[in-house]
Order: structure tokens, then C-alpha cells, then sequence
């Protein structure tokens, strides 16, 4: 993993001449265009597979930032490709992470050395199929050389983007957690939701969806603001305290700037689960990413390895405030994105080791 600008020395050193194929959103996210723009930077033979996310109701201030995003897009290189994917069918339901996978999965990617998946301008709805799919093209052996995932982590951006979110909770495509949820004997089932300011409508609803057992959620601990779980524990006071009735031994802290973090306490409360319930019927750890892009890349990492069901709830539509400061990703110093590279299979592991796709 690298950070910043540990991550940009990175893509200078490796980057240059390989032939890269990049897999991003064409959306209206200002941090849309860095990792393309640092690829572009280090030399490498890029081609750009950008997805455009359809919801309907798109404000104008939004069409004009993704067409604004699109037209630096072009600048950076002609090989640009766009797959438009409507994220709601024509009946309400959700079908964007179905239809991008099966867009994606038509590509060939055996001829590149590198495949990147930006997902700083994609909805988790959306990233998380994606990047399934070519872990799993990885356990199969058709593959590219080497499978990166990188996000520009600015969570004063992430909390100025307004969501509406939708009334049907459901499954993320790839991660349904059927062999774990529908069994003869119904586990325990541990409910894991990232907490964030502004979600509580949202949280409620997936909350009735899953009907867990037990809660525990998982709060930014270190965070830029130190504040910052003190915060949301206090606007989730009500859920906490009340609803989910959850006791203070089970609130769970993970590094806000730190996806490996996240996705170590997954995978360690999991584990610690599994023996204590295994002759009731088992446990079924079920994940929620409703917080940063960086602490649900460290939960799509453990879902993907331990095939976790991932519950979620899809954005209908998106209101943001082009004209605050941190929008405009100024020079202030916490606004400014701060880029995270993962080498997720590839080069860098031992050829022995296992993909991070476990066959079950």
C-alpha cells in the first residue's frame, strides 16, 4: 500500500511504459481524474474505461462538474472509452452493479500488464462487483499481470456530498451472503454498519432489512478530526442506546485513513465468531460500507476474501454545494485528496501465495 506522496513516487517508478488499463467512474466527484492524471504523469500506455453512473434528477451544477471531469479526462489520453449504466431499472430495482460487471467482463484484460480500479468517483454499489470480478478472473487464471486498486481520500468531500437514498435495502451484486444468510439452520447473524454523519434514515433502513442478532458498529478511530466517533456516537445516540441496543464493548474503532485497518477488525471479529457459534448454526458476519470510499475499501478486501453478504442501500440521486471551499479541493490543507494505492494481486506476492478469492 501507498499513500500520497509515497503513492505518487510509486506511480513514477512503476508505472512508466506498462501498458495500464484504468477502470473509473465519469462522474461529477472532483477527485475523479487524480489517479488518471498521475498514471498520465508516470509515462505509461494508458487506456481509460470510464463508467456513467444514470440516475434520474441529476442537477445541472452536477451534469456541468462530470462533464467538466470528462473533458480533463480527454486531455490526458485518446484511448478513452465510456459504458453508460443505469443504476435503477425501469421497476425500481437496482440493477447498476449487475450490468457494469457484465460490461466489464467483456473486456479483454490478458493484454495489459496492469488493471486499475479507481473507485473515487464509482458508487460502492457499482466498485465492489467490479472488483470481484477481477479477483475472480485472477482464482480462474485468466488475468492481466497485476491488479490495482486506488481512491483519493478527502472525508471533508465524502460529507459534502448529499445522498438520497432509495427505499429498497438489498444485496450488493456478488456479495448476496446466500451460503451464509439462507441456510437449514439460520445463524447468528452480527451486523457491522460504518457509521458517517448524515446516513441515520439510510442506516435504519438497511438496519430492517437485515434484522441482526447482534450490532456492532464501527466508528473512525484515529481520524483527522479526533473528535470524529465522539461526534457520530452522539447523532446515533438514539440507534445505540435504544434501537440496537448495543453495549459500549462492541463499538468498534478503525483508522480512518487506513483501509487495512478496517479490514483487519472484520476478518478478527469474524474469526472470533466462528468457533463461539459453531454448533447453534454458525454466524454470518454482514457488512455495511456507509462510510468513506478508503474504510469500504478495506471492507470490500475482507468481504471478498471470508465471501461476507454486504447489505446497502443505493443512492437515488446526489446533492452537493459546488461553491464550498472544500469542493473546489483548495489548497487548505485537509481538503486536499490524499491518494491511496493498493496492490491488490499481482508481481509484488510470491507466486505460490493464494489469490485473495477464497473458493468455498
Amino acid at each position: 500500500m501507498h499513500r500520497s506522496d509515497s503513492a505518487s513516487t510509486f506511480f513514477g517508478d512503476y508505472f512508466g511504459h506498462r501498458k495500464v488499463l484504468l477502470l473509473g467512474g465519469a462522474g461529477f466527484d472532483p477527485r475523479a481524474c487524480i489517479t488518471a492524471e498521475e498514471l498520465e504523469r508516470s509515462g505509461a500506455e494508458l487506456q481509460l474505461q470510464l463508467i456513467r453512473e444514470n440516475r434520474a434528477g441529476a442537477t445541472e451544477a452536477l451534469l456541468a462538474a462530470a462533464e467538466a471531469n470528462f473533458l480533463r479526462f480527454q486531455s490526458l489520453t485518446a484511448d478513452l472509452h465510456t459504458i453508460d449504466v443505469d443504476i435503477f431499472d425501469k421497476d425500481g430495482a437496482i440493477v447498476g452493479g449487475r450490468r457494469a460487471a457484465a460490461a466489464i467482463s467483456e473486456l479483454g484484460v490478458d493484454g495489459y500488464s496492469d488493471v486499475v480500479v479507481d473507485i473515487s468517483a464509482l458508487s460502492i454499489g457499482t466498485s465492489f462487483p467490479l472488483v470481484r470480478l477481477l479477483v475472480e478472473k485472477f482464482s480462474q487464471g485468466a488475468r492481466p499481470t497485476n491488479l490495482h486498486i486506488t481512491v483519493a481520500h478527502a472525508p471533508e468531500i465524502d460529507a459534502g456530498i448529499g445522498r438520497t437514498a432509495g427505499d429498497r435495502p438489498g444485496w450488493i451484486h456478488g456479495f448476496s451472503g446466500t451460503h451464509e444468510v439462507d441456510r437449514d439452520q439460520i445463524p447468528a447473524k452480527l451486523w457491522m454498519p460504518q457509521l458517517s454523519f448524515g446516513r441515520r434514515q439510510e442506516i435504519r433502513r438497511i438496519y430492517e432489512f437485515v434484522d441482526p442478532d447482534d450490532t456492532c458498529p464501527i466508528l473512525p478511530f484515529p481520524a483527522r478530526d479526533p473528535l470524529l466517533a465522539d461526534k457520530i456516537a452522539i447523532e446515533y445516540r438514539e440507534e445505540l442506546l435504544s434501537t440496537w441496543q448495543v453495549d459500549v464493548r462492541n463499538i468498534v474503532y478503525a483508522d480512518e485513513d487506513d483501509p487495512l485497518d478496517v479490514y483487519r477488525t472484520i476478518l478478527r471479529i469474524d474469526d472470533l465468531r466462528q468457533p463461539v457459534f459453531a454448533g447453534s448454526g454458525g454466524s454470518a458476519t454482514i457488512v455495511s460500507p456507509t462510510g468513506s470510499k478508503l474504510t469500504a475499501l478495506g471492507t470490500l478486501m475482507a468481504c471478498i476474501e471470508r465471501d461476507l453478504p454486504v447489505a446497502y442501500l443505493e443512492a437515488e440521486s446526489y446533492e452537493v454545494d459546488t461553491a464550498a471551499p472544500s469542493w473546489s479541493m483548495s489548497a487548505t490543507t485537509n481538503a486536499k485528496p490524499n491518494l491511496v494505492h493498493l496492490w491488490l494481486e499481482g508481481d509484488a506476492y510470491p507466486e505460490d501465495r493464494p489469490t485473495l478469492r477464497r473458493e468455498v
